[in-house]
């Protein structure tokens, strides 16, 4: 029956759900129940039954190998596999003598059908999804054999699961009639655009393409083995593509190299959240003595313990990245790619051995690497990020040059350890995030022990004496008057931004443009460069995000764009993420400021609390510390701008909100929701104080 959306009561079917012996799902016949308006309900049947539903004429949940559970969030082309394939459970899909029982039908295994669906789309020149009745797809037919072209049809009305398969094309098309033409990977669109793409010569241009690419070595060469490049890599392979990547490592001053996976695997996220919770630990530690736990012996941290452990750790992944793309057939290049000539690299390993390979498309995914300060001294005997990570020895009294989130973090987990931290700051701290929670980062460092000299500059670095770790002297500059610093550290920590490295690829050679300040590059929504083969991705994007997730994210799209037939673009909007500092921060949206500068502060309302973690009540340490903010546009529903929190776990507590925030949340909505008690997340279902409102925040029981 129809469902009724105007809240009167009607009839809907009950479908029957019977789980088979080895898995997957069979729908059976229909019963009738009174509907309210609000969706239809599926019950399985007997005594091994359960409960799911239908909402629109979409079914939102489905079996499970040897029973079944409800899972409304789903949309069909979105169930898992793993609960839904009949074929990987060895149900009757691969063995004939199970057929589903009398009168019912077996469910659909999604992401099986997807995987066919990109296979038939990359394995075929011509690939039509058609019906054999249907006088348009006839039409787009008798064109390709007036080209002399041969085309591949697979006629829906005709093929058992053809409803799901055009279900399927409409989440990668958005397509939902036929015919659905692509051509090289391509999709070209229905009858319409075919004759449009051909009479403007678009559609000749797409066949005449794979004719050049049968000369090219490769489909698809990617010049960086970071988070972003290996993903793009990967996914091309998987539908079918020859693909390879280069990746190479250019040592620090101080020769430091590392493995293949990138700067999050290597001297970024891994071992940074490591070294953090080393540092955590010794907090925990020193909070045990409050909750009774007794010790005598005196502890201290071990940094070569824990230099070694996570070097090992990270060597694994290195070698896990590796065997994957052994697995997948992707060669992998330990070698510098430089492009010589459109379509051409120069690949050089570290033996100074050359190589030359060709391909039909290029991704440049080369990441950035630690800007210098152009100082005496600074490449000689300062460090980086891409050296602490693996120092043989403790670093001792340590400067850090920099408030970036890399400086910031590197000082909280370095002093979390019970080293002598200070950092130097020449404006302001975090710039890009909230001001706000950057002011309210450092605060809470400087009660742990950070020492912080603001506004300014070094101007000179020198060596007093050897040694692991010698013993340095800085020379400073401050921004605001004619004073200079003078002090001695054992180590210097350069941390003031990162430059994309695409200055010494080729890149001038093909025609590629960067801009010539930063050495980014201006992509358009697709991520392609101005020039057509070649594409970018993670980084070292102009005005994108510079994070691991996205990175992936884009590559997994893009080769998916490019040979899946697929037309989803990354989305870079109210991408969350966390600032792994002594006090966690986690945001997901605009900062205040920028929130202020697009929707006028007349426009904003700002919720806000303190709040005190339970488990820091019993150690009796930083009460009112922890800080929550959330930022509503009035006019837009008081719809979540801006998510901001301060606090332990602040990436778990950010993640789960980031969801809501993608689809809409709003205050009410966030009133609605019933926290969790006792945690740190709760805060965000019971603010009721606003910015404007001036009343005090401060927290004074659980």
């Amino acid at each position: 029956m129809r469902l009724c959306h105007d809240g009167s009561r009607c009839w809907m079917s009950l479908l029957f759900v019977y789980p088979p012996p080895l898995g997957g799902g069979w729908v059976g016949p229909a019963r009738r129940l009174p509907c309210s308006g609000r969706g239809r309900a599926v019950r399985g049947g007997g005594r091994s039954g359960r409960w799911a539903r239908v909402w629109g004429g979409r079914w939102l949940g489905g079996a499970r190998a040897g029973g079944f559970t409800s899972a409304p969030q789903h949309s069909p082309a979105r169930l898992s596999s793993a609960q839904h394939s009949p074929a990987r459970h060895g149900s009757a899909q691969n063995n004939p003598a199970m057929p589903p029982p009398p009168g019912q039908t077996q469910l659909p295994d999604w992401d099986g059908l997807k995987l066919r669906v990109r296979t038939l789309i990359a394995s075929h020149r011509v690939m039509i999804f058609s019906k054999s009745y249907c006088p348009y797809c006839n039409q787009v037919k008798e064109l390709f054999s007036s080209m002399g072209v041969e085309y591949y049809a697979l006629e829906l009305d005709v093929t058992a699961d053809g409803p799901s398969i055009q279900q399927v094309l409409a989440e990668l098309t958005n397509q939902r009639t036929v015919p659905n033409v692509f051509v090289n990977g391509k999709h070209v669109g229905g009858c319409d655009a075919t004759y449009k793409a051909y009479q403007n010569g678009t559609l000749q241009k797409l066949l005449g393409d794979v004719k050049d690419a049968e000369t090219y070595d490769y489909d698809l060469i990617i010049i960086g083995g970071g988070s972003g490049g290996l993903a793009c890599s990967k996914e091309a392979a998987t539908l079918g593509k020859k693909v390879m990547v280069l990746d190479y490592v250019v040592p620090t001053p101080l020769g430091t190299s590392w493995g293949l996976g990138g700067t999050c695997v290597n001297v970024g996220c891994i071992p940074k959240k490591l070294m953090h919770q080393a540092a955590l630990l010794g907090q925990a530690l020193k909070d045990s003595r409050k909750y009774g736990w007794q010790y005598e012996e005196q502890v201290k941290h071990n940094w070569e313990i824990m230099v070694e452990a996570i070097q090992n750790y990270i060597g694994s992944l290195n070698w896990g990245y590796r065997l994957s793309l052994r697995e997948k057939s992707v060669t992998y290049l330990n070698s510098y790619g430089e492009f010589v000539e459109p379509h051409k690299i120069k690949a050089t390993n570290r033996k100074g051995q050359v190589t030359y390979h060709t391909a039909e498309t290029f991704v440049l995914a080369t990441g950035e690497r630690p800007r210098y300060l152009g100082i005496p001294g600074d490449k000689e005997y300062c460090i980086t990020s891409d050296d602490l990570f693996s120092l043989p020895y403790c670093p001792g009294k340590t400067l850090i040059v920099g408030a970036s989130y890399v400086a910031l973090e590197c000082a909280g987990f370095l002093a979390g350890l019970g080293l002598d931290v200070t950092v130097m700051v020449r404006s302001i701290l975090l710039r890009g995030f909230d001001q706000e929670m950057a002011e309210k980062i450092g605060a809470h460092m400087e009660t742990h022990g950070v020492t912080f000299i603001r506004k300014c500059i070094p101007t000179q670095v020198e060596k007093l004496e050897d040694g692991t770790p010698g013993r340095l002297k800085v020379t400073a500059q401050f921004t605001e008057g004619p004073e200079t610093f003078v002090g001695e550290y054992n180590t210097v920590l350069i941390a003031i931004g990162r430059d994309a490295c695409t200055r010494n690829i080729g890149l001038e050679t093909i025609g590629v443009k960067i801009n010539e300040k930063n050495g980014k590059i201006p992509v358009n929504e697709e991520e392609q460069t101005n020039v057509p083969y070649v594409y970018a991705i993670g980084d070292i994007l102009e005005g994108k995000l510079e994070l691991t997730p996205v990175a992936i994210q884009a590559g997994k799209l893009l080769a998916r764009r490019l040979y899946g037939g697929s037309s989803t673009k990354c989305d870079y909007i109210n991408v969350p993420t966390t600032v792994f500092t002594p006090l966690e921060y986690g945001s997901c949206g605009l900062a205040e400021e920028k929130a202020i500068e697009k929707y006028g502060k007349q426009n904003l309302e700002v919720y806000h609390s303190l709040f005190w973690p339970l488990e820091w009540t019993v150690p009796g340490r930083d009460n009112n510390t922890c800080y929550a903010k959330i930022i509503c546009a009035k006019h837009d529903n008081n719809r979540v701008v801006g998510f901001h929190v301060l606090g332990p776990n602040a990436g778990e507590v950010t993640q789960g909100f980031a969801a809501a925030i993608k689809c809409g949340l709003t205050k009410e909505l966030l009133d609605e929701t019933i926290g969790i008690h006792p945690t740190c997340a709760e805060v965000f279902t019971t603010m009721d104080i606003t910015k404007s409102s001036g009343q005090d925040i401060t927290q004074r029981g659980c």
